[in-house]
């Protein structure tokens, strides 16, 4: 099961995401309903988002389509920068690369960190 936690920090001008766990189809869709939600008060064009993906696992097949919309949602909104922090994960670091290049969204930053 997929969890999410969303939190706006106004003052910075930042979103933080932080994303763990295997999302399902219904996991998606219910954290894109709450990060519609989240912007809908806020200009995306002036924030950045920093998604926290250290405890997220490797997207299954199936809901691989859902992951890449939610690139394009980033794209459309305008965020000024998305950065995306992973642990050591090879695997899941090119999956999203690849989203990312795939949804054409340029202002994308994968961060991996390694952890002892």
């Amino acid at each position: 099961m997929g969890q999410f936690i969303l939190k706006t920090d106004t003052t910075k001008k930042v979103i933080n995401i932080e994303l763990e766990g295997t999302f399902s189809e219904e996991d998606g869709l219910k954290s894109i309903q709450a990060y519609q939600q989240t912007i809908n008060p806020i200009t995306p064009a002036d924030y950045e988002l920093q998604i926290d993906c250290r405890k997220l696992n490797v997207t299954a097949p199936d809901v691989v389509p859902l992951l890449e919309g939610c690139f394009v949602m980033f794209k459309n909104d305008g965020f000024v920068k998305v950065n995306l922090t992973l642990e050591n994960n090879p695997i899941l670091k090119m999956q999203l690369a690849r989203l990312g290049r795939k949804a054409g969204l340029d202002n994308i930053e994968i961060i991996s960190t390694v952890t002892a």
